[in-house]
């Protein structure tokens, strides 16, 4: 699947909740171009989940076009992709409802987008930020922000006396 036939048939979808198209997906190969054109369906303020997984052909530039159409937003999984705090950006300033996020490898994101992400995003309830290259520090001001917050994968208080955590595998 390519940015062209991916399109149609998103655009012939007008009730579409959730958008799956990863990698593992149909072999599905988007670009910027692709995402560009698929911001542009008319369901896309409707959607409700979207997976980019893995989708090594796409940029900041692309998330952040589809991203700032798709308001109703409340599931996105950008893992396994190159985008940078431009995109943690777009997704604080143009999803409220964002409940969910998957982070999974994205090894540009910095504590700097984590945190305007969780700042904004209040209704977030959980984020996994494996393979990220965040200070462990992060997880500490993520979750004096938002307590309840649920960072994947889990962290554990190790020393309470210094509130020092890291990641468990």
């Amino acid at each position: 699947m390519d940015d062209d036939s991916t399109t149609r048939l998103v655009r012939l979808a007008y009730n579409l909740k959730e958008l799956d198209i990863s990698r593992s997906r149909w072999g599905c190969q988007i670009t910027d171009n692709g995402l560009y054109q698929i911001s542009l369906a008319n369901c896309i303020g409707n959607l409700t989940s979207i997976s980019l997984w893995g989708m090594a052909r796409i940029s900041d530039r692309g998330v952040v076009q589809l991203i700032s159409r798709a308001t109703s937003l409340q599931h996105l999984n950008i893992g396994g992709t190159f985008v940078t705090d431009e995109s943690l950006l777009a997704i604080a300033d143009s999803c409220p409802h964002l409940k969910s996020i998957v982070l999974w490898s994205c090894r540009h994101v910095t504590e700097i987008g984590l945190l305007n992400l969780v700042n904004k995003c209040r209704k977030l309830e959980s984020i996994n930020v494996w393979g990220t290259r965040v200070p462990v520090d992060c997880f500490i001001d993520l979750m004096t922000i938002s307590p309840s917050l649920q960072i994947k994968p889990p962290v554990v208080l190790l020393n309470a006396g210094s509130a020092a955590i890291l990641p468990v595998a």
